[in-house]
């Protein structure tokens, strides 16, 4: 362990869902992290109780040394109007799960901070809470990683979602998406040559500088079916993704031909590769949710600090019920703690194939 320990915000999520009570799960353990929950404390300590789990809370202090003992946590308050009933969620608290999240970002951006880890919302929830008036009126929550991008400052960030080697793959599984939370009719409008460059760049950067892979082998998805078949059933691998490819190439990228989706995620093509990367959301995420599901991991890709998040949603109908699934957040947590060591020390540039 290094001599200071990271310290991880932690976003419960949607207050009405399995967000709490997997926070308060994973604080009855003991972690070589600070672990600092953005939330209302009075919701964590009803959510413990219910539970039965014991937990005590404390208000977050920058200059606390140690690392909390098991059931205690450390809180950055943010007001609910009223506590949720497990399973209800309401578009009135909309306006308090995006205030936990700004405020964990401008931790993070001040250097309070080292890495957030997010819980599930639900973007239902909270565009209805803002179209109700509890927002500015004009905001549209598409996901947490456009709006980490958005407050942030960032052009342009990267979805990658990263698995441990799965059963029965040959090694760690990482998808990553060229388009994030579009409609699939939206999809072919939004992948140009330029998008497509910044993405696979900030991709390539992203496996160096967090994860230690000094020269990644990236395979590429095609858009179409066949990878268009030789144009047959579209052209945008011929016009848009193959030039991109090669211009890349010509830099130095180790990067695959447009590939079909339905035979790039077999064995023998993901032995030799670190990550790679689906057109959209539904191409790459079905097969690495299939494998490990509640064991992968997001990550956001050029934000100026780290942040990872869980792989599933708000599941209202286990709230409160004592068997939510910790798994996730726990692989979320040790990868955003993994990481934040990785920066701190200098020890990139590792020619693996682990998380």
């Amino acid at each position: 362990m290094p001599s200071i320990a990271p310290c991880i915000a932690i976003t419960p999520g949607e207050p009405a869902g399995i967000g709490p009570d997997l926070l308060v799960q994973v604080a009855q353990q003991q972690h070589n992290a600070r672990l600092v929950a953005f939330a209302d404390p009075k919701l964590l300590l009803d959510r413990a109780q219910r539970l039965n789990l014991p937990l005590t809370v404390s208000e977050f202090c920058k200059k606390k040394p140690g690392l909390p003992a098991p059931g205690c946590l450390e809180v950055v308050p943010a007001e609910l109007a009223t506590l949720p009933e497990p399973g209800a969620g309401n578009a009135d608290h909309a306006r308090y799960v995006l205030n936990t999240l700004d405020s964990a970002i401008d931790f993070a951006l001040a250097g309070h901070i080292d890495a957030v880890v997010t819980g599930p919302v639900n973007k239902y929830l909270i565009n209805a809470g803002l179209a109700d008036g509890d927002g500015d009126g004009a905001s549209f929550f598409s996901g947490h990683t456009e709006y980490f991008a958005k407050r942030c400052g960032c052009e342009k960030v990267v979805m990658l979602l990263a698995a441990e080697k799965p059963a029965h793959l040959p090694a760690a599984l990482r998808v990553a998406l060229a388009t994030t939370h579009l409609p699939l009719a939206a999809v072919p409008d939004a992948i140009n040559q330029a998008m497509l460059a910044e993405t696979l760049r900030i991709l390539q950067r992203g496996l160096q500088e967090q994860f230690g892979i000094a020269n990644p082998r990236i395979l590429v998805c095609g858009l179409n079916p066949h990878a268009g078949e030789q144009g047959d059933l579209g052209r945008e691998e011929i016009d848009i993704i193959q030039p991109c490819i090669e211009a890349l190439r010509a830099k130095g990228m180790d990067l695959s031909n447009p590939m079909p989706a339905d035979t790039l995620f077999t064995h023998r093509h993901l032995a030799g590769a670190d990550a790679v990367l689906a057109m959209y959301h539904d191409q790459g995420l079905p097969v690495l949710k299939s494998h490990s599901f509640g064991q992968a991991v997001n990550i956001t890709l050029g934000l100026p600090f780290i942040r990872t998040s869980v792989d599933h949603g708000t599941a209202f109908d286990l709230a409160g019920s004592g068997r939510a699934d910790d798994s996730s957040l726990r692989a979320a947590l040790g990868l955003a703690e993994t990481l934040c060591n990785r920066r701190r020390d200098g020890s990139g540039k590792r020619s693996d194939k682990s998380l």
